[in-house]
């Protein structure tokens, strides 16, 4: 354990869970909507608002991580997300104010939201800051992959605890307890932003570039723009399936279990995947080879899902496919995120990977919005088991399948790098001598 994953230990202390407010509600979109009493256009804003509020605050975010550091970033994140999981279950108690439960909800989601981007941009910096070159990838995808562990445990632990909707107080009281203990956690036990001497040459210089030169930098390098809008339109898919597959599913007479098990499957076997990918991308170095064919299985995964989706009593093709979707699909997140550093390296990593998710985050909006104006009512459903009139998602399915698809070919075609970050390394042991920058003691 300690010779062959000694980063382990050191990443413990930093890893926090928190993405289970996000999707609290999107499992149990029908039991939430009968409960406060609005559309189910209402309860997918309560996820939307996430996409909303990160695209003005992760520019801030990603100032704060390269200048003011980890530590601070991730207290304030941790006590943002207890304050509105608190908030949400407050709003929800039983009494006459049932006119105004849905604002105080989304008051509360919105303050998740604030959190959202302050711990989500953080494995990348934290990866570069604390972990070698032989490490990063592995690193970073221990510290990703606690952001769809959060998602896991929303889509297992909502449709159990809400079976109906009188119980939605008591689910937003499990979701408000651990955020409690998190933020104890987290304000104790973070001591330091950074280690006293730095795991790698580029470590040291992680903060190099001042924020607008970097995003002016970013903004002219042809390799990651290309991973900024093809990536984006990833993170973009990958929250519309997380967001709108109760929704989807329940027209065709699945249940909110099953569909909260197809979410479990598609996270469990995501991380699976990371897991895997990330080792082999650390001994490899192949950050470009391993995104590009993963992004392919990616997008035959979500065609496959389009089809099947819409079938009726196929509840193992269905899981199948969730499951293949999940192991290439969320396998790319970390890689993606350090290749981004790659390709546009002096450029701080929280400003690099932070505006990779801004633009998912953009994207996201759009991809959902457009896909609930595309859907159409149905006369007829007998098999459905929502809650209101059942929608049709066949034609929402199929351009979502074209688009994850349509930025797949140009990302494989377009989308070509050096690795900036490692060919400076490299340089460094040659101009020294050594593979690590010397130690206060040493200069001294």
């Amino acid at each position: 354990y300690k010779r062959h994953f000694p980063y382990l230990k050191k990443i413990k202390k930093k890893i926090l869970v928190s993405p289970q407010i996000w999707l609290t509600f999107a499992p149990v979109a029908n039991q939430s909507a009968q409960y406060l009493k609005v559309t189910l256009d209402e309860i997918n804003w309560l996820s939307l608002v996430y996409m909303v509020v990160a695209i003005p605050l992760s520019f801030a975010t990603t100032w704060m991580l390269d200048t003011l550091g980890l530590r601070i970033t991730l207290i304030l994140g941790a006590w943002l997300n207890m304050l509105g999981a608190v908030l949400r279950f407050l709003g929800t108690l039983p009494g006459e104010s049932f006119k105004i439960q849905y604002p105080i909800v989304m008051l509360g989601q919105t303050l998740g939201a604030l959190a959202q981007p302050l711990i989500v941009f953080a494995p990348t910096k934290l990866a570069a800051l604390w972990f070698p070159d032989h490490q990063r990838a592995t690193a970073n995808m221990i510290a990703s992959m606690a952001n769809p562990l959060g998602i896991l445990l929303a889509n297992i632990i909502s449709p159990v605890m809400a079976e109906t909707s009188a119980q939605i107080p008591k689910l937003l009281l499990a979701y408000a307890i651990p955020t409690c203990i998190i933020c104890v956690l987290a304000t104790v036990g973070i001591r330091s932003s950074a280690p006293p001497t730095p795991p790698s040459a580029s470590a040291e210089t992680s903060n190099s570039e001042p924020f607008v030169q970097g995003i002016k930098l970013l903004l002219t390098n042809r390799a990651y723009l290309v991973l900024l809008l093809c990536f984006g339109s990833g993170i973009a898919v990958f929250t519309c399936f997380s967001t709108l597959l109760d929704q989807i599913l329940c027209v065709k007479g699945y249940s909110n279990d099953f569909a909260g098990l197809c979410g479990a499957l598609f996270i469990v076997f995501g991380i699976i995947g990371a897991g895997i990918l990330g080792l082999y991308v650390d001994k490899t170095k192949k950050f470009m080879e391993a995104t590009k064919i993963n992004m392919s299985f990616c997008a035959v995964a979500c065609i496959a899902f389009s089809v099947v989706s819409l079938m009726p009593q196929q509840k193992v093709a269905v899981a199948a496919v969730c499951s293949f979707f999940g192991f290439f699909g969320f396998s790319i997140y970390p890689v993606a995120m350090e290749l981004s550093v790659e390709c546009s390296y002096p450029v701080g990593e929280a400003t690099s990977a932070g505006l990779v998710f801004v633009s998912g985050q953009v994207q996201s909006v759009v991809y959902i919005v457009l896909l609930q104006a595309l859907t159409t009512r149905l006369a007829d459903s007998p098999l459905s088991t929502c809650g209101e009139a059942a929608l049709s998602w066949k034609v929402p399915m199929m351009v979502m399948a074209g688009l994850c698809t349509l930025f797949t070919c140009c990302f494989l075609v377009f989308f070509n790098t050096r690795y900036r970050r490692l060919e400076a390394e490299e340089q460094f042991v040659v101009y020294t001598g050594t593979k690590h920058p010397p130690t206060p003691d040493q200069v001294q």
